[in-house]
């Protein structure tokens, strides 16, 4: 889609930044660091997963996950097994986010002393 395309033709949901959905959805606390996680470590477990993201209560992780896999983005297995397993992994539809993640890895890498340097200087602003 143009960007300079009527906004009418892009969809009442994408407002005057067509990129502004895809923000809510991926950019919302907890679900880019639980995609981080699971697509860089496979299949996990619920304790696997909060182990990997301390600092995410067991309340919010599970709010989470069940948002994500709402949204297409992560598979809950069950197991019918004494004591009973889950395992939580990311779609296919979030392995495509792959590249977006790295992208921004990339310029995090490159660009946050320039950021950091920006905000030492304007500390009073």
């Amino acid at each position: 889609m143009n960007a300079n395309q009527p906004r009418a033709t892009r969809g009442p949901e994408s407002g005057p930044c067509p990129i502004t959905p895809v923000i809510d959805l991926v950019f919302g606390r907890w679900t880019t660091p639980v995609l981080w996680v699971l697509n860089h470590h496979g299949r996990l477990r619920f304790t696997e997963l909060q182990k990997l993201l301390p600092a995410c209560t067991p309340k919010v992780l599970t709010q989470r996950l069940r948002q994500m896999e709402r949204d297409g983005l992560v598979t809950r297995t069950y197991f019918a097994e004494v004591p009973p397993r889950v395992e939580y992994e990311s779609t296919e539809l979030a392995r495509t986010l792959i590249p977006v993640f790295n992208a921004l890895a990339e310029w995090s890498e490159q660009h946050m002393p320039e950021v950091l340097a920006a905000r030492a200087a304007n500390q009073d602003v």
